[in-house]
């Protein structure tokens, strides 16, 4: 398997940390020096492992957090 490249350019939010360390975060990453997306993920203390997440583009972004304000409104 290819080796994955990634820069994480800004850290938007730590949402939580575990016991041994690792934390789910909210990062705008470049993967593979393309253009930077939104991404949440676990990440290793080091940040050299990290775990399955799923990465957004500034319009998923904003429909996720248009339907999660709906959902609070409710």
């Amino acid at each position: 398997m290819a080796d994955i490249k990634y820069e994480i350019i800004e850290t938007i939010a730590v949402l939580s940390e575990s016991p041994k360390g690792w934390t789910k975060e909210l990062n705008f990453i470049s993967w593979n020096g393309r253009d930077p997306k939104y991404d949440i993920r676990d990440w290793a203390p080091d940040k050299e492992k990290m775990g399955k997440g799923v990465t957004l583009t500034k319009e998923e972004l904003e429909n996720l957090k248009e339907a999660l304000a709906d959902k609070n409104e409710k």
